[in-house]
């Protein structure tokens, strides 16, 4: 029995049943396994692949079982999904070996009553072809979308009610698969190019980014700590958007600067980063052990001009003072991540109405930090109106002193505009995760 889909199985179960972050969860049973590197590769290849497709493989397994899938056992659930999205999706499992795994892994894991039903299923499956096959899309174009992308209906509507329809199944494909990996050069202590060399010296593939500065795309890695180049402080990574955010807040040498939402706190690093290291920047979060993160990559990567600290970000604490710059980088529903956990696109927008409220409750707070002149970032990494625009829009219309501001050059060259004050950023458009950030200013007191 393949150790590696035990793991995987494992994981999938506590993802379910704890509503806990993919990255930590399979980190944690990798981390107590034991696998060899090639079976850690395969369980969170499995994992996050049932993870990303469990709307479309469910539908494939309805259309095999007699048991409607709620009344399933949690663990058999889980078996059939991983089997079945072995044999559709991974060409290099044997399909022998995608049933004959589970069956086993079920009389292994106290459900050896359930064995011959999930072999039943998969062997009807493979019959027919072991091939993915959806309805046609018909008058119920959400409901497809939702079968060929594995995204719940309620997002798509969604969706569909705030983005060109004309555009949505271009982003529904940008969401699928695995994200890019971009990591931010330490400037403050190595350039791109040199970068590039030593991680090449590692045996990482490292492309610079063409589009944006001190951006570089990294493959084949391992694990970031057995680099010493990230040891040595040569890079943290964030996200191309997280880059193209903090450019927008235009940070320069000497400024003071607030991110009051910082964990974990690339954001952070990379003003710093911009403002070479000088100046002063508070880095809040809300909870002691992330500050603590922060500050611990603060001193991996030699950014002294850092102090974190632990602060609610709806909660105004005068002695702070004002700021040149203020980053609001507000908590948020994720949508616009769902690639790199892809566990988010099964939220119940129902729990989420609040946030809007909520996120506005903080840039409130953070404009009390501005100084007059100043700049202010809100920033999401989210695709949903309701916690951008329109939290944007109500922000200036309750706010007069606060304006738009027009964003830097590097981050207008970057959108290929001339003139603007935020931007919505999509996979299928701009290669980055899906992010918004809009730019204020506060013109006066």
């Amino acid at each position: 029995m393949n150790h590696g889909r035990q793991v995987a199985v494992q994981a999938l179960l506590r993802v379910e049943t704890a509503d806990s972050y993919s990255n930590i969860v399979l980190d944690r049973h990798l981390a107590s396994s034991g696998l060899p590197a090639r079976d850690r590769a395969f369980a969170s290849a499995l994992f996050y692949g049932v993870l990303e497709k469990k709307i479309t493989l469910d539908y494939v397994i309805s259309q095999y079982s007699s048991l409607p899938l709620g009344k399933m056992d949690p663990l058999v659930r889980q078996l059939l999904r991983l089997a079945v999205y072995q044999i559709a999706y991974m060409d290099g499992v044997p399909e022998s070996a995608a049933v004959n795994e589970s069956v086993e892994l079920a009389k292994g894991m106290g459900k050896g009553r359930a064995a011959g039903f999930i072999n039943g299923v998969l062997r009807s499956f493979l019959r027919d072809g072991g091939e993915v096959r959806l309805p046609e899309p018909g008058k119920d174009r959400a409901g497809w979308l939702s079968l060929a992308y594995s995204i719940p209906r309620p997002l798509i509507k969604l969706w569909q009610n705030q983005y060109p329809k004309e555009d949505l199944e271009t982003l529904l494909r940008g969401m699928t698969g695995h994200a890019p990996l971009f990591v931010r050069v330490n400037t403050c202590r190595t350039d791109a190019q040199s970068l590039c060399s030593r991680l090449a010296e590692e045996g990482v593939e490292a492309q610079l980014f063409p589009g944006f500065p001190d951006c570089i795309q990294l493959r084949h890695t391992g694990p970031m700590e057995h680099l010493e180049t990230f040891r040595q402080g040569l890079f943290h990574v964030q996200d191309l958007s997280g880059q193209v955010c903090a450019s927008a807040l235009g940070v320069r040498p000497g400024m003071r600067v607030l991110d009051c939402c910082a964990a974990p706190g690339g954001k952070s690093f990379t003003l710093a980063q911009r403002m070479e290291n000088s100046g002063e920047l508070i880095a809040a979060d809300l909870y002691p052990q992330k500050a603590a993160l922060i500050a611990k990559g603060a001193e991996r990567l030699g950014l002294s001009s850092i102090h974190a600290i632990t602060a609610d970000a709806g909660a105004y604490s005068p002695e702070l003072g004002l700021f040149d710059r203020v980053l609001c980088d507000a908590p948020c529903s994720g949508f616009g991540i769902i690639r790199r956990k892809p566990e988010i696109r099964y939220k119940n927008l129902d729990a989420l109405r609040d946030l809007p409220a909520v996120q506005y409750k903080i840039l409130e707070t953070a404009a009390q930090y501005v100084k007059e002149g100043g700049r202010m970032l809100y920033s999401t990494c989210t695709l949903n109106r309701h916690e951008n625009d329109y939290v944007v829009q109500r922000f200036l219309k309750e706010h007069p002193s606060f304006a738009p501001a027009l964003l830097p050059e590097e981050t207008l060259r970057f959108l290929g505009l001339e003139e603007a004050s935020g931007a919505t950023l999509m996979p299928h458009h701009n290669g980055t995760d899906g992010f918004f950030f809009a730019l204020f200013a506060r013109e006066k007191s």
